[in-house]
């Protein structure tokens, strides 16, 4: 595929995801396959279809494998919305002050976060494959995300994060009860890799930003709308519904 044809087929993607989100008619993943080749494609489309579609740079989501990464980031829609396929229990953090791309090339001090609190990611597909869409079409998609429900704001403070106790209960499911779980054993690992990428354009991140910081436990399935309580050792308990 030459350079042309690569640009015209993400300009056209963007449209047509735009236009998904706007209508919740679902798209064809087997039409574009072709249209993302890598991840830099895929955060093209998240930057396009977050513009057409308004959104302010206000909410992401960041995760990663391991500590060492590799790390995925996306813009979050500003309202919850859409038919869900499921949740995941999170914890989101808040930034304290505005953070330029020289600041966030440099080490980060524990003061760059001024909240944390529990937050509950919605789960939801612009492709009618839904989570069997081929991967990088899932990440052009903002990594299949759906919204973010936010719990009470506390002040930051590190928790024993790789013991800590939650429990999850969704309508008419038996509860979940685990301890730990998350990829990078603390949640404010994502951060110096997702300011990075934030500002690789030359953005300042803004202060009050605030970024959920990958799964607990993966994904919880439901079927279009989910209510629950999710309950965090150190951090409340946290109530929710969404979905159509």
């Amino acid at each position: 595929m030459s350079p042309t044809t690569a640009s015209s087929r993400i300009a056209d993607l963007i449209q047509a995801l735009a236009a998904s989100h706007r209508s919740g008619l679902l798209l064809d993943a087997t039409a574009w396959t072709d249209a993302v080749r890598d991840e830099a494609d895929a955060y093209a489309v998240h930057d396009g279809v977050a513009r057409a579609l308004g959104w302010p740079a206000t909410r992401w989501k960041s995760g990663g494998a391991g500590p060492q990464g590799p790390f995925s980031h996306s813009p979050v829609s500003p309202e919850p919305g859409a038919v869900l396929l499921g949740v995941e229990a999170e914890v989101a953090l808040r930034l304290a002050r505005d953070i330029s791309p020289e600041a966030a090339q440099a080490p980060l001090d524990a003061g760059v976060i001024d909240g944390m609190c529990i937050a509950v990611e919605c789960i939801a597909s612009r492709w009618r494959q839904a989570l069997d869409a081929p991967a990088l079409l899932r990440m052009a998609d903002f990594q299949s995300n759906a919204g973010l429900l936010l719990g009470p704001w506390q002040a930051w403070q590190p928790l024993d994060w790789a013991r800590l106790p939650w429990r999850l209960t969704l309508a008419d499911e038996p509860e979940l009860q685990r301890q730990g779980g998350h990829s990078l054993g603390d949640p404010s690992g994502v951060l110096a890799a997702w300011l990075r990428h934030a500002t690789r354009h030359g953005e300042t991140v803004r202060a009050g930003t605030v970024v959920t910081t990958g799964a607990w436990g993966g994904v919880h399935r439901c079927t279009g709308r989910a209510t629950g309580t999710l309950a965090i050792d150190g951090l409340g308990a946290f109530s929710f519904s969404a979905g159509a």
